[in-house]
C-alpha cells in the first residue's frame, strides 16, 4: 500500500532564500474540501481496494476529530486508514483502504506536513508525495517519503524523464542513493537520499510521535527536512506554524536536488499531493 506529500534548500538557495507566506491550511475536516478521495485501481498494483470519501466516512477508514466524542483525541486529528479488521477472500480484491489527492497543483513553494503517524508493518508501502498521474513521468514526481514493510530510515526521491541528474557531493545531511533520476533506469529507482534519523519512518516513527516533513521548491533546488517530534532545533515558524516563514533559517536539508544538470522546468510540472493510509495527519501548511 502505497502513502503521500511536500516541501524545501541551501547552498545556491540560500541566494535565493526568501519569506514565504501562508497560502493554504488543512486542519481537520479542511481535508475533505481540499483533497479528492481517489476510488481507482492502485496505480502501483498493490492489491488494494480503494474507495470514495463516502465509502470512507461509512466504514469508519477516515474521521477527524469533529466527528469524534473522545476528549483524549488530539483536537486536530485526520486520519486515513485501511480496513484491518475483515476476513478476505485469498482470490478476491484487497483491502479496502483509501487515497487521496490534492485539489490544488503546486509548483515553487513550501509545504509542512505535521504527521503524527503513519502506516507501518509487513506489506505496507507509505508514502507521501507529489506528481501528476495524467502527466507521470513528464511532469515528474517527488517522494517526500517513502518506505517498504518497516525498513527504516525514509528516503526522499525524484523520478523523471532523461536527463536529470544529480551531483554525488552536495550540501544535505542524507546518504544518496542514486544520482539519475530517470525512470527508464535502475528499475525506476531514481535519484534518492536516505534520511539521517532512523525515526524519519515506520514504528520508530510512530513510537516517537512523528514529526515534520518539509520540501521547498524553487527554480534552483527541490530540498527537503524532516524533523522529529521532540527535536529542540524544530524551527519555531514550522512548530507553531506561523503565517510566514523563512527558509534560510532552518540549516542544511536532509535531501537537496538542485537543479544545476536538471533542467526543473522541463522535467517538472504543476503537482498534486498524494496519501494513503494509515495516516494521523495533524496539518498541513503550504506557503507561496
Amino acid at each position: 500500500m502505497k502513502s503521500f506529500a511536500v516541501v524545501a534548500p541551501l547552498l545556491s538557495a540560500l541566494a535565493s532564500a526568501k519569506t514565504y507566506q501562508v497560502s493554504e491550511s488543512y486542519v481537520g475536516e479542511d481535508f475533505y474540501n481540499g483533497f479528492d478521495f481517489q476510488a481507482v485501481a492502485d496505480p502501483t498494483n498493490g492489491r488494494v481496494n480503494y474507495v470514495d470519501m463516502w465509502t470512507a466516512q461509512g466504514r469508519n477508514l477516515t474521521f477527524t476529530t469533529s466527528t469524534m466524542t473522545h476528549s483524549s483525541v488530539a483536537d486536530d486529528m485526520f486520519l486515513l486508514r485501511t480496513d484491518c479488521w475483515s476476513y478476505l477472500d485469498p482470490n478476491g480484491a484487497g483491502r479496502d483502504s483509501v487515497r487521496i489527492q490534492s485539489k490544488n497543483t503546486y509548483t515553487n513553494h513550501v509545504s509542512v506536513f505535521n504527521v503524527r503517524h503513519m502506516p507501518q508493518g509487513c506489506g505496507t508501502w507509505p508514502a507521501m508525495w507529489y506528481a501528476d498521474v495524467n502527466n507521470w513521468p513528464g511532469a515528474g514526481e517527488i517522494d517526500v517519503l517513502e518506505g517498504v514493510n518497516d525498513v527504516v530510515p525514509d528516503a526522499a526521491t525524484l523520478h523523471t524523464t532523461a536527463g536529470c541528474t544529480m551531483p554525488d557531493n552536495r550540501a544535505m545531511l542524507g546518504t544518496p542513493t542514486q544520482s539519475d533520476c530517470n525512470h527508464d533506469v535502475n528499475g525506476n529507482a531514481g535519484c534518492g537520499v536516505r534520511l539521517t534519523s532512523g525515526n524519519s519512518y515506520g514504528p520508530n516513527f510512530n513510537a516517537n510521535g512523528g514529526g515534520w516533513f518539509v520540501t521547498e521548491r524553487t527554480d534552483e533546488a527541490i530540498s527537503i527536512w524532516f524533523w522529529e517530534r521532540n527535536d529542540p532545533n524544530v524551527p519555531i515558524g514550522v512548530k507553531e506554524r506561523h503565517s510566514d516563514i523563512i527558509s534560510e533559517n532552518w540549516g542544511t536539508p536532509q535531501a537537496y536536488f538542485p537543479s544545476t544538470n536538471c533542467d526543473f522546468s522541463s522535467h517538472f510540472g504543476p503537482l498534486r499531493a498524494f496519501g494513503e493510509s494509515y495516516f494521523d495527519i495533524a496539518n498541513i501548511d503550504i506557503y507561496v
